[in-house]
């Protein structure tokens, strides 16, 4: 299984952070060139591995980490991500309901990566509390995760926990993933909310 993360910002560095932490290889792209964050990258650790855009849509599990609004410019790299597994980080907040006819920002992502499996998740934490070690007090920081394919998002569970995170599954995108997701000019329920699981 190869692993991608679209997107170097803040969202994006915090989840190679987590990748490095385990010693997991992931490959790192922004819509400029490797070079360009090429410095950062290696700061971060060796297994963060820069590329162009192109050659990181290859992975089979592609972390989508970048501006809501940015991402029919990264859809348009493939003709088409079927077998792909997109982990969808963005967040639409401030983006007028209108603009997304009425449906959750994930369906909207959904539909633009046509034949993906879409879950979304990592999203509902501020960078400065997903990049803090997971292991909290003997427990685990919840990641929430929300898809309409139970398949992708067991898949992405199990990362989930290799990275050292507890996932929680909340259902579909327009079911549980509301609870993660802006709407307008307000945050879903469980956004912020900063959980740990005991065992």
């Amino acid at each position: 299984m190869s692993y991608a993360i679209i997107g170097f910002g803040e969202i994006g560095q915090t989840l190679a952070k987590a990748f490095a932490r385990k010693g997991i290889e992931v490959s790192v792209a922004t819509t400029r060139g490797p070079e360009s964050f090429a410095s950062v990258a290696a700061a971060i650790g060796p297994t963060i591995i820069p590329k162009t855009l192109a050659e990181a849509v290859k992975a089979d599990i592609i972390f989508l980490a970048v501006r809501y609004g940015s991402h029919p410019d990264v859809a348009k790299v493939l003709p088409t991500w079927e077998g792909k597994t997109i982990v969808d980080v963005t967040n639409a907040y401030g983006v007028p309901l209108e603009e997304l006819g009425g449906q959750p920002s994930a369906k909207v992502v959904a539909q633009a990566f046509a034949d993906s499996k879409v879950v979304k998740g990592f999203n509902h934490l501020v960078a400065a509390v997903l990049e803090q070690d997971p292991a909290v007090h003997g427990g685990r920081r919840v990641v929430f995760l929300a898809s309409d394919d139970d398949g992708a998002a067991a898949e992405v569970g199990t990362l989930a926990e290799r990275l050292g995170f507890a996932p929680i599954t909340l259902g579909g995108l327009s079911e549980g993933g509301l609870l993660v997701q802006a709407h307008g000019n307000s945050w879903g329920q469980l956004i912020f909310k900063d959980l740990v699981k005991f065992s």
